[in-house]
């Protein structure tokens, strides 16, 4: 009897020692399911005289749903970007300290681009950059290493301001192919 009681003291005080990696579970999640054409959108430098080309198809292949993402990024014209972008609505990620995605490529470098309500005109964001590989892996990037583009723009991106996330592939002529399975806050 004394045994089961020490258990259920140990199990019940084991509650309250969880570690706070529970808090990383996942505040708004896009698994790219169920019509993302609807919450996603495309954007090129094209909106502002560039030339560069891509487009986005929404796919499903090995069990993945994924958004698929390629082109031809050109810095010709000031241009360098294609995009996809969607928005998040006000009160739902208030509390994230970090943005993940589920993604592969081709070995290229792209960004995050995270827009808020400080950033009002369109060349304003806040960036942080990744790597992809041909398999897929999980990226996990903390909000405190987003970097501003310019130094007009709060020095750290507070969540409750965040407005939209955007997969940007950016800077440099290069070929864009990259695939997204899952994107979210954390």
């Amino acid at each position: 009897m004394k045994t089961i009681r020490h258990n259920i003291i140990a199990s019940c005080l084991c509650l309250f020692l969880i570690p706070s990696t529970i808090a990383l579970e996942p505040l708004m999640i896009d698994n790219f399911e169920s019509d993302p054409q609807l919450r996603w959108s495309y954007v090129s430098d094209q909106v502002m005289g560039g030339v560069s080309e891509g487009k986005v198809a929404f796919r499903n292949g090995q069990g993945e749903q994924y958004a698929h993402m390629t082109g031809q990024v050109s810095t010709e014209n000031n241009g360098g970007f294609i995009q996809l972008r969607k928005a998040i609505p006000k009160k739902s990620i208030d509390t994230a300290t970090g943005a993940y995605l589920k993604v592969r490529g081709n070995g290229q470098q792209y960004y995050l681009h995270l827009r808020t309500s400080g950033t009002l005109l369109p060349w304003q964001y806040y960036q942080a950059s990744f790597t992809t590989t041909d398999q897929w892996q999980i990226v996990k990037i903390p909000l405190s290493s987003f970097a501003r583009s310019g130094n007009w723009l709060s020095k750290a991106v507070k969540p409750s301001s965040i407005r939209s996330i955007g997969i940007v592939a950016f800077g440099r002529d290069h070929s864009a192919d990259i695939k997204i399975a899952e994107i979210g806050f954390y």
